[in-house]
């Protein structure tokens, strides 16, 4: 009788879990820039729908996953691998592991690594398909649209050009609009490529900003800041930098910071604060 009981309290312990977790779950939309160390992962979340940029270099993604993901939701929609070096893919392997993943974009390059190798067999193994993110494609996952502003494509989007042991440049770039609300998200995408996005049509004034390649020096261009901040939108806008806390490439650097803080864009970054989470509801946004 009494492990009745207990069972009896065990199962009203788990359905009021259930309850509150769903009762929690707002209609805003979340963006989490993960502490994952000297990585990227970035998460995307409406409702029950997940979104994932980028995995980080190793498990640590899954923490951020169990943080903000509804415990008993074990599917993400998209994920998206903006180039193969291993600080973006490395998590991704325990991602494909632990999650139902529906759809996959890459950026049509591969990796000699063997980590990667096992990133490439699991998903096979698991039939899914890898889908190659190129410009001028248009995503949309419910109301929020996923604009691909890189890499270029050559004719057809399931075949760019294989190149090995990831370039930068070819990072997959996303803007990002839901209703008034804009974001770009540029991967390790360098100066380059920086002012070439600055001068796509799609592109425009944008409320925050991914700071390209963790902070570095070599990443963001003051033509495309100058073209983010340049509009009518809110602003300040935010400028997330993912970095690890005293990486040995001293990401970011002074000169990065220096140019966010010319354009009065406020600046958040996993090294000091961890998870860096934004909400918002189409129009207003704060950081939580």
């Amino acid at each position: 009788m009494v492990f009745h009981k207990n069972y009896f309290y065990f199962l009203i312990l788990i359905l009021f879990s259930v309850w509150l977790s769903a009762f929690s779950i707002d209609n805003k939309l979340h963006i989490i820039a993960c502490d994952v160390g000297q990585g990227d992962a970035i998460l995307l979340q409406k409702n029950t729908t997940q979104i994932l940029i980028d995995g980080g270099p190793n498990q640590k993604v899954l923490d951020c996953l169990g943080k903000h993901m509804p415990f008993w939701d074990r599917t993400v929609e998209v994920v998206f691998l903006t180039h193969p070096d291993i600080d973006h893919y490395g998590g991704l392997i325990d991602v494909f592991k632990s999650y139902k993943v529906v759809h996959y974009f890459g950026n049509g390059s591969i990796s000699s690594s063997q980590e990667y190798k096992v990133l490439e067999s699991l998903v096979g193994g698991k039939g899914i398909k890898v889908q190659s993110a190129a410009r001028g494609m248009v995503i949309r996952v419910g109301m929020i649209y996923l604009d691909i502003l890189n890499p270029k494509n050559n004719n057809q989007y399931p075949i760019i050009n294989n190149q090995t042991d990831g370039d930068n440049d070819q990072s997959i770039v996303i803007l990002l609009i839901y209703d008034r609300f804009k974001a770009l998200f540029t991967g390790d995408a360098e100066t380059e490529v920086s002012d070439l996005i600055a001068t796509r049509p799609e592109m425009g004034e944008v409320n925050y900003l991914k700071v390209n390649h963790h902070g570095s020096k070599n990443g963001l261009s003051e033509k495309l800041i100058h073209q983010a901040v340049s509009g009518s939108l809110p602003r300040p806008i935010i400028g997330v930098i993912s970095a690890g806390k005293n990486n040995r490439y001293g990401h970011p650097h002074k000169e990065v910071l220096d140019l966010l803080k010319k354009y009065n864009v406020k600046i958040l970054r996993t090294d000091e604060v961890e998870d860096v989470v934004i909400k918002t509801d189409g129009n207003k946004f704060w950081s939580k």
